[in-house]
């Protein structure tokens, strides 16, 4: 496990995945495998979805973190007790959501995954949703072992550290996910600039359409 998040990480810094674009042929390279049931699915070499990891949904449902796969996904680590940045950052997810065109908007996923799996149980993160409206068809919240979270933590360049308080001081990333796991974009702190996230997205969403229209 800790070999492939090492060859990830190389992968990934080395074809600087993290800049704000993506060459358009690697942003819009899409696995071979069509959406048949349980598929055998080969993921590029720059893909996050070749993680062996198994979270759990807000739903208490098991999600291995490759059944994202299909759709543009943007991803945030957060926790659902900060009083702060996380707030801030979902407002700005929001923003991003609310930006896209109808059409991709449908087909773009907006994943939270919890740093803090110790207090943000699948109920809670239940709750969480309800209180933020965050529809069940485009969101996705995510609660996983210790392990698991440092790990996809290290892949997305977010940093973070339990407080004396309980409270987490942590990087504020949102990650912009091509159809086939690879960072495509990737916007630092809060209550930033969003058109070239949006712009990002919209690329990537056009490269599936197109893809699946031959």
């Amino acid at each position: 496990m800790r070999q492939l998040t090492l060859m990830l990480l190389i992968a990934i810094l080395a074809t600087s995945c993290a800049t704000t674009s993506r060459d358009k042929a690697s942003a819009g390279q899409p696995s071979c495998c069509a959406t048949n049931v349980e598929p055998a699915v080969t993921f590029t070499d720059k893909s996050l979805y070749q993680l062996d990891s198994t979270w759990t949904n807000d739903a208490g449902q098991p999600v291995k973190f490759g059944k994202l796969q299909g759709r543009v996904q943007v991803v945030v680590m957060f926790f659902a007790s900060c009083t702060y940045a996380c707030p801030i950052i979902v407002h700005d997810m929001k923003r991003i959501e609310a930006a896209l065109p109808a059409k991709t908007r449908v087909n773009t996923g907006f994943t939270l995954i919890t740093i803090d799996p110790e207090r943000d149980t699948p109920e809670a993160l239940h709750s969480y949703r309800a209180t933020h409206k965050l529809p069940a068809d485009r969101w996705t919240l995510l609660h996983g072992t210790p392990d698991d979270t440092l790990e996809l933590a290290a892949l997305l360049g977010v940093k973070f550290k339990r407080e004396a308080s309980g409270q987490f001081a942590h990087s504020n990333v949102i990650t912009v996910l091509n159809g086939q796991g690879e960072i495509i974009h990737q916007q630092i702190g809060l209550n930033q600039e969003i058109q070239q996230t949006v712009e990002a997205i919209e690329r990537a969403a056009i490269a599936a359409r197109n893809h699946a229209a031959k």
